[in-house]
């Protein structure tokens, strides 16, 4: 188009002209052929290798996230292992970096499969376990694992798979232990001793992979009978439950009557053995009086047969009411028996029974 004459050009006197294109692209080509090598000199070129030796060497800088642990290859081989935060290895190609999430716990969940909400998909594949008695059982568990510290680099490249491998190991050890177990203890008392003796299974056989991975916890989520016969199996634990109530009620009764009857007899014993004690000692003292009174008889016949006779109607005689006089077989007229102005003993108890006001 032929540029117009006119003053101010062809969009009239007093408005702005609009930029020239074909200048603005003709300034472009002259600085770039300003750049060429063969206008730059040697200088220019230098600090061109020099700018891009720097960035070279800054891409060294990698940043490990706190859940991560970094690990550092040169030239695919592993060197070493680095902490979260900010850290450096040599440039590509010579090393390079990987970030796996080692500090965090997963969770691997077998014979079943959790959807959103609440709703859980049962995986019978996974699930049904032959248990030693020759029954089915249908087990959900989860595992929680993590890699082992300081074992990273053999998390990464001695196991290909290594979610694939702790879900493989943990399955099998499950049903190892399922299989050596008895239905009635799986379904009762038993899940703290087999998902102890699942967590050694598994890490053991992990150690022997050499997987670097370390099993926190087996978690047994549903130990139940299959579906078809649950309710069989239901009744035959209520009626178990009944036969451990009944038991516990009839020891409690044996605890309480056992040790009552115990004491009893111990009281009876200890009587006895008292009275017997008791017996022998009064018999062996008679039996020692009789030898003291024997041996004084012996000495003295008549003064020891007149005393015995004595303090034997002492005590015959003791307890009556009778009062003798010994005349001495003589009867004197002159003589007056003395005889006590007291009352007898038991007109003084009949005394003492009357109210202490009747008068007759």
């Amino acid at each position: 188009m032929p540029r117009s004459n006119q003053p101010g050009g062809p969009w009239g006197s007093g408005q702005p002209r609009p930029p020239d294109f074909e200048e603005f692209l003709r300034r472009g080509q002259d600085r770039l052929r300003g750049l060429t090598p063969g206008n730059l000199g040697n200088r220019g070129f230098a600090l061109i290798a020099l700018a891009a030796v720097v960035l070279w060497a800054f891409s060294g800088f990698f940043r490990v996230e706190p859940d991560e642990v970094g690990v550092v290859l040169r030239f695919g081989k592993f060197v070493r292992e680095v902490q979260p935060g900010l850290n450096y290895h040599l440039p590509y190609p010579i090393e390079t970096a990987l970030t796996p999430q080692a500090l965090r716990v997963n969770k691997i969940d077998i014979g079943f499969n959790p959807s959103r909400g609440s709703t859980v998909r049962d995986v019978p594949e996974e699930a049904l376990m032959l248990t030693g008695d020759e029954n089915i059982v249908d087990v959900d568990f989860s595992v929680l694992w993590k890699v082992k510290p300081n074992r990273v680099g053999d998390f990464l490249f001695n196991v290909l798979q290594p979610e694939g491998t702790v879900k493989a190991v943990a399955e099998s050890a499950m049903r190892e232990v399922i299989g050596r177990s008895n239905i009635q203890a799986i379904l009762t008392g038993a899940r703290q001793t087999i998902e102890t003796a699942v967590q050694e299974s598994m890490q053991k056989t992990l150690d022997d992979y050499g997987a670097g991975v370390l099993v926190q916890q087996v978690q047994l989520q549903k130990v139940d009978p299959p579906t078809q016969v649950i309710e069989a199996f239901r009744d035959v634990q209520r009626a178990r439950s009944d036969l451990e109530r009944a038991q516990n009620e009839a020891q409690t009764y044996a605890n309480r009557v056992v040790p009552e009857a115990r004491g009893r007899a111990a009281k009876i014993l200890q009587d006895a053995e008292a009275y017997r004690e008791q017996t022998v000692a009064e018999a062996k003292g008679q039996a020692s009086r009789f030898s003291q009174v024997y041996e004084q008889y012996k000495k003295a016949p008549n003064v020891t047969r007149q005393r015995i006779y004595l303090e034997t109607m002492e005590r015959v005689l003791g307890g009556t009411d009778k009062t003798i006089i010994d005349t001495g077989g003589q009867s004197n007229p002159g003589v007056v028996p003395y005889l006590p102005l007291t009352s007898p003993p038991r007109e003084r108890a009949t005394q003492q029974q009357q109210p202490a006001g009747g008068s007759q």
